[in-house]
């Protein structure tokens, strides 16, 4: 069978026989040590690979504050022991919001800024961790023909789509976002940046992917007569510009793009897949564009795939898909397999960058040996953990502890936190966190 299937391998070699079943590549490994050994990041070392992934909390205050379920999600995760933490999206205008408790970084705010990465960096110091304590990161966005204001669709498109337009009733009346807005859009993600650096982060990312504006502006064949438009040049001007005008303003800062590299969305209205195929990457637009970000110092890259709100199983394999969804007729080892190749191909083709790949919490207990497979073959150099951070924010400490993870504290992958988020609601687990998040 090799259509969707719930998860319900018993051990490592089930799941590696439904791989070889399935045809797929699925890095394993028994000793997990390699996902324990540091790694150099610029003048810093992030001291082990396991990444805590940008997940929205939904849970800031009406000024974009982090508010006290922020502080406590952070907080636990740098107890728990990974050893890079990207911090969620951050938009740097109100404008950019995704809903009206997403964080949104500005000078008025920068006092709680600073006191959540202060008191995140306690946290990791009194865990015991060995070690440095982890690299922050905090990621910038603009949510782009997904923003909110009041509650009410306020779209900033970058170009008509017709499978991305009916997804928030949007029509062809809506105005898209202008040439003059960009340019200045560039310059408050540079003054976010700084102002990330002064609360006390490492690093800033700019998120280029899942649909949102920076990672939609890639995809943007159809804005025609635009500096950001049309030929890849013009598509990728406005992630290498911002970029290089951040690491002029801070060369201290670590610089990381978390990089859509193919949405699924068939040309002209996609980026990264392939002829016929949208949902398989064809990377050589990516690397194009990783090579330029490069030059322009890029720091770190986190790869990722889809548009939530269009294929979420491009980006996130599920047992259940969120609320109204479609099963996908793909097994989600199928999925799990996409998202390591994608990010395996740009560490191939940029060896000394580091590299984050994901799609792991699919795999429950099983994804730390498939992770240090991937490690050790250096088909990526961190391995990064969303849904499954939810739910087990200690899950790096019980691996250096007793080298595997508990079954009973994995993600079950029930999609019940994306639909949390899509309800503006507070996000977490609602399997193993459900004195704090529940869906009613």
């Amino acid at each position: 069978m090799t259509g969707h299937e719930r998860f319900r391998f018993r051990s490592g070699d089930e799941l590696r026989d439904k791989a070889l079943a399935l045809k797929l590549d699925l890095p394993y490994a028994q000793d997990i040590k390699s996902l324990f050994a540091p790694n150099p990041l610029g003048r810093l070392t992030v001291p082990n690979r396991l990444v805590i992934q940008p997940m929205e909390g939904a849970d800031a205050g009406e000024d974009g504050a982090p508010g006290p379920l922020t502080f406590r999600r952070y907080k636990r995760y740098a107890a728990g022991g990974a050893g890079l933490i990207w911090f969620e999206a951050a938009a740097v205008v109100g404008g950019g919001r995704s809903n009206a408790h997403q964080l949104l970084i500005s000078p008025s705010n920068l006092p709680t800024f600073k006191r959540l990465v202060s008191e995140t960096r306690t946290a990791a110091e009194a865990s015991g961790t060995p070690g440095p304590g982890p690299l922050l990161i905090l990621q910038l966005t603009h949510t782009g023909r997904f923003a909110k204001r009041g509650g009410r669709p306020s779209p900033a498109a970058a170009q008509r789509n017709p499978f991305l337009d009916p997804l928030r009733k949007t029509d062809h009346e809506f105005p898209l976002i202008t040439d003059a807005e960009l340019d200045d859009l560039r310059t408050r993600f540079a003054e976010a940046a700084e102002t990330a650096a002064e609360a006390g982060f490492d690093g800033v990312d700019l998120k280029a992917c899942h649909g949102y504006l920076v990672g939609e502006l890639l995809a943007a064949r159809a804005r025609t007569e635009s500096r950001y438009g049309g030929p890849l040049e013009n598509r990728a001007r406005f992630l290498i510009e911002t970029a290089a005008e951040i690491k002029r303003r801070r060369p201290d800062l670590v610089l990381a793009v978390r990089l859509g590299a193919c949405d699924g969305l068939a040309v002209p209205y996609g980026f990264g897949g392939s002829a016929g195929e949208p949902e398989t990457p064809d990377l050589a637009e990516a690397v194009h564009v990783v090579r330029e970000l490069r030059a322009r110092g890029l720091d770190l890259l986190n790869v990722t795939l889809g548009i939530p709100a269009f294929k979420p199983y491009l980006g996130r394999p599920f047992d259940r898909p969120p609320a109204g969804g479609a099963v996908p007729t793909e097994h989600p080892l199928a999925g799990v397999a996409r998202l390591l190749n994608a990010a395996a191909g740009l560490q191939a083709s940029f060896p000394d960058l580091p590299v984050v790949g994901t799609g792991f919490s699919w795999l429950r207990q099983y994804f730390p040996f498939v992770a240090a497979g991937a490690v050790g073959k250096k088909r990526i150099t961190f391995a990064g953990l969303g849904r499954l951070a939810f739910a087990a924010p200690d899950f790096a400490a019980d691996l250096r502890r007793m080298g595997a993870l508990p079954p009973r504290k994995a993600c079950v992958a029930c999609s019940h936190c994306s639909e949390l988020l899509r309800a503006g609601r507070p996000v977490g687990c609602v399997v193993r966190d459900r004195g704090v998040y529940r869906m009613t």
